[in-house]
């Protein structure tokens, strides 16, 4: 297993880099925007690696930084999204703000990036969303990205949202009704009781 390769830039082409370490070029494929940011030809480059070993074929993927990583480790395991898929994504998108769309069900941005439609952006939620709430995945992303108040603030928004879906589902209301309501509001810096109080008043306009 290769962690990460490190060695002069030798060829930018379409859709990926060959490095020379010692005399070896390794063909690592990466997005365009990796790409852009690897460095220039002639340059000592460090790439970090997924090595990918399948029955017709052996491929080495590589990013800038370990969370591209890991999000691309993350992607690929949800079903339906292969690595070409992966990669492409995160051309399009920065990790943080991948994770904050993630995390606050923001189906329209994913919907936006290279080979996503609408129920393999649904998947991608629903796959994905509880192993970035994690704790670790967090930390990482905040670190690595400054963004660590608005990943925060996407996490507690989310959260006052599920308890209000509880909330309204004790109230007898169904998964279906809550959630046409929810669509409707506009969550922002909204207190959990707030969330509940305008929930309450979209689903009586019924």
């Amino acid at each position: 297993m290769l962690a990460y390769i490190k060695g002069e830039l030798a060829i930018k082409a379409r859709g990926y880099v060959v490095i020379d370490v010692g005399g070896l070029g390794y063909k690592v494929f990466m997005s365009e925007l990796a790409m852009e940011n690897v460095g220039k030809i002639g340059e000592i480059v460090k790439v970090h690696t997924y090595y990918r070993v399948m029955e017709d074929d052996i491929s080495i993927f590589g990013f800038n930084t370990q969370e591209e990583l890991r999000l691309f480790e993350l992607l690929i395991s949800v079903s339906g999204v292969g690595a070409k898929t992966a990669i492409n994504m995160l051309g399009s998108i920065e990790p943080s703000d991948f994770a904050i769309a993630i995390i606050s069900d923001d189906i329209n941005t994913l919907k936006k990036l290279p080979g996503i439609g609408a129920k393999t952006a649904g998947r991608i939620v629903l796959e994905l969303k509880d192993k970035l709430k994690k704790e670790q995945q967090i930390e990482e992303l905040s670190v690595a990205s400054g963004k660590s108040i608005e990943i925060k603030k996407a996490i507690e928004k989310d959260s006052k949202v599920e308890e209000a879906y509880t909330a309204l589902q004790v109230l007898g209301y169904n998964t279906k009704e809550i959630e046409k309501a929810m669509e409707k509001i506009d969550k922002t810096d909204l207190s959990l009781e707030e969330i509940i109080k305008a929930g309450l008043k979209e689903l009586a306009k019924k």
